[in-house]
C-alpha cells in the first residue's frame, strides 16, 4: 500500500525533526510524486492526498511536467502543460497547501478556479 508506506515514512521523518528540536510548524510535507514510483503508484497517491493531508501539516505537490503524464498521456515534455494543470488542481481539491510547478501563470489560475469552485456557497 503505497499510501501507507509514504505516509509512515513521512511520518517518521516529522517525529525525527521534532526530537532533533525542529518545530512542527515548520514542516511540510512532500509525497514525492515521481520519485522510485511507477505511474500506478503516483495515480494512488494522488487520489488518497487527502489521508495525508488529515497528519495536519501543509502538503507540497510537485507534479509539473512528470513522467506520469507523459506515460499516461503518451506526450513528450513540452506538450505536458495541460496534465500538470489538472493534477495541480486535483491535488489542491484534495487538500494540497503548495504546488511546485514550472508554468506559475497558468497554475495560478487552475488553482485559482479550484479555490472558487471549493469556497462556492450551495445555496443562494
Amino acid at each position: 500500500d503505497v499510501v501507507a508506506e509514504v505516509t509512515d515514512f513521512l511520518l517518521e521523518r516529522v517525529a525525527s525533526c521534532e526530537q532533533a528540536g525542529i518545530d512542527r510548524d515548520k514542516l511540510i510535507l512532500d509525497p514525492g510524486f515521481g520519485f522510485g514510483k511507477r505511474a500506478i503508484h503516483n495515480l494512488r497517491l494522488m487520489k488518497h492526498l487527502d489521508k495525508l493531508v488529515k497528519e495536519g501539516l501543509p502538503i507540497l505537490v510537485g507534479v509539473s511536467r512528470k513522467s506520469i503524464i507523459g506515460d499516461m498521456l503518451r506526450i513528450s515534455v513540452d506538450e505536458r502543460l495541460s496534465g500538470s494543470l489538472s493534477l495541480a488542481s486535483i491535488a489542491v481539491w484534495q487538500g494540497a497547501k503548495l504546488i511546485r510547478t514550472h508554468d506559475v501563470r497558468a497554475t495560478v489560475q487552475a488553482v485559482n478556479l479550484c479555490n472558487h469552485v471549493m469556497q462556492v456557497e450551495d445555496f443562494d
